[in-house]
């Protein structure tokens, strides 16, 4: 049985959310969840819930009253051991737990992440890794989306391997298809770092060319390869549309009494696309490159987004996907 760090101070929605995510976790999946954080906010609902928690239980709570703001820098969590993020981190490393979920402190995350977990040997910077809504069953990838803001050619080149081994594995996709994002479909498309990354993956079987920002939702590819600035961009402007059009349909349908008529016809179609465009259906985006699994979830997670971060993990741990990407590097540079 996986046992999952869930640290819950920090999020943007308290720590409520997130322990009943991982309560909802435990009861539909076999797994542990340790809680990290202030135990006088977190016993009180575990008691409402009438769940029982303490060492050898499938709950536990790990107290520590302290934990990084959203305003404080990521490094001061290098120095706030009873910090909860840092607590987290480190009941990974010291094996009582097997993975990590985070809705607090991004950077806090990734830098404990790669300092205390380590990198797996060939990795320069580990990546994050976020799913995307597309026109078929299968969300896209795209890494990196926010760790790395400037990168070097090979750091590309290392995302395309790690985000295929996600994909092959974790998400079990047959025939991984990768892409470079660029303004073109064309070779000589791209900035300078862009055009020698493509130089690079020529060489790999699995990787398919530029593909543009359209590329990302037409199913195209299942991997979009970028730098971090151009990552998180993307997920923002897209979390953005996503948010303006639901708006837009709602006040539209509120215009008229046929349009309501309609609306109330259409009212499954339009839940299918909310769950499907809704990030807290994905969870959370796994941080690859690490020891250990790790998944960083939006500071704005709901209940059911830590519960799907926490099945992300455990389908993380199931495949073995660290050590998946650890023996791809190891064939590459062998290679």
């Amino acid at each position: 049985m996986w046992s999952i760090a869930v640290d819950v101070m920090g999020a943007d929605n308290g720590v409520e959310p997130i322990v009943l995510g991982a309560l909802q976790a435990i009861r539909t999946s076999e797994c542990r969840v340790l809680l990290v954080g202030d135990e006088s906010q977190i016993v009180p609902i575990l008691t409402a819930q009438n769940i029982q928690f303490g060492m050898g239980e499938r709950v536990e709570v790990v107290h520590c009253s302290d934990y990084i703001r959203m305003e404080e820098s990521a490094t001061d969590a290098l120095k706030r051991r009873n910090a909860s993020i840092y607590v987290a981190t480190e009941l990974v490393r010291e094996g009582r737990a097997d993975a990590l979920v985070s809705p607090g402190h991004s950077g806090s995350t990734m830098s404990l992440a790669t300092l205390r977990l380590g990198r797996i040997d060939g990795v320069t910077r580990p990546a994050i890794c976020t799913l995307m809504p597309t026109v078929t069953p299968k969300p896209s990838m795209i890494l990196d989306a926010g760790a790395n803001t400037d990168c070097k050619p090979e750091y590309l080149v290392e995302f395309a391997i790690m985000g295929y081994e996600y994909a092959r594995n974790v998400m079990g996709y047959d025939n991984v298809r990768v892409g470079l994002l660029a303004n073109g479909e064309e070779e000589s498309k791209g900035n300078e770092t862009g055009k020698a990354a493509f130089k690079l993956l020529k060489p790999y079987a699995f990787f398919k060319g530029n593909v543009e920002g359209n590329d990302i939702f037409n199913g195209s590819v299942d991997v979009v390869v970028c730098d971090g600035f151009s990552g998180n961009l993307v997920l923002k402007a897209s979390e953005g549309v996503a948010n303006s059009i639901s708006h837009i349909l709602k006040q539209e349908i509120k215009a008229s009494l046929p349009r309501m008529l309609g609306g109330v016809l259409l009212k499954g179609v339009f839940a299918s696309l909310k769950k499907k465009i809704d990030y807290a259906e994905y969870g959370g985006a796994p941080l690859l490159g690490v020891n250990k699994v790790v998944i960083i979830s939006h500071g704005k997670s709901n209940m059911r987004a830590i519960e799907n971060a926490i099945y992300q993990a455990l389908r993380a741990c199931d495949t073995n996907v660290c050590d998946c990407i650890a023996n791809a590097f190891t064939a590459n540079k062998d290679h």
